[in-house]
């Protein structure tokens, strides 16, 4: 079965063209005008992808992609590819904050639209392997199987590929990594233009694992170098 493409996004013209050549690349394909529109499609179709714009003319695309992430079971999971308009990082920023998987500026070329689409949906089917199902350090426990994490009894929201980046870090436990290794490590494949934006992703982390986000003690800088998750933990 094709993956199905959502693209919430009210240009036309320009949903049009990525229809046709995400069809042409085997994708199936639907089209949102609004966001409302497009989270009626995430309840009724739950899609393999959204791409979602970040402008739309009822409600902006941070708020729509908010709504996706407190939806009910796999959907509430679905990646979203957000599109931003070009040189605003803070937009990019928010967007990764609150639960996009990746972004990607307006203007772009298609061929690029799908690699990213690829990358995305390639993690979510083949996520890191784990030679150690369930890890657990203190109070923090991470399944590799049912790629779930929890603080206690409390379970903490990731993205995908959040996830992989944790569960990176974590069977690396004491060992200082740079961000290419821990990219690396997530995927094996190429690296991609918006693995730059990984120092969000670990913000997001933090935000969801530690007691104090502001005081991190699971996963630490290391300035210069990269990242370390703590052996020794409460």
């Amino acid at each position: 079965m094709n993956q199905h493409i959502l693209m919430i996004e009210d240009d036309s013209r320009l949903a049009q063209m990525v229809g046709t050549y995400l069809g042409q690349s085997g994708y199936g394909f639907a089209h949102a005008g609004d966001g409302r529109t497009g989270l009626d499609a995430v309840q009724a179709t739950v899609p393999d992808l959204v791409i979602l714009d970040l402008m739309l003319p009822d409600m902006d695309g941070l708020e729509v992609c908010r709504r996706i992430r407190t939806l009910e079971g796999a959907r509430a999971q679905t990646p979203i590819l957000m599109l931003t308009a070009k040189g605003d990082p803070m937009d990019r920023i928010i967007g990764l904050e609150i639960g996009a998987d990746d972004y990607l500026p307006k203007p772009f070329e298609p061929r690029e639209l799908l690699a990213r689409i690829r990358a995305v949906l390639r993690r979510r089917a083949d996520p890191t392997p784990s030679s150690t199902q369930m890890l657990r350090f203190g109070s923090l426990e991470i399944d590799g199987d049912a790629r779930t994490v929890h603080l206690g009894d409390k379970p903490c929201e990731l993205t995908s590929y959040q996830f992989d980046l944790l569960l990176a870090l974590a069977r690396r436990a004491g060992r200082v990594l740079t961000r290419e290794q821990i990219m690396e490590a997530v995927r094996g494949r190429e690296l991609e233009a918006f693995d730059r934006s990984i120092d969000v992703h670990m913000g997001r982390i933090r935000a969801a694992i530690e007691d104090d986000a502001r005081n991190p003690k699971r996963i630490l800088t290391v300035r210069g170098v990269g990242y370390v998750f703590a052996k020794q933990q409460d």
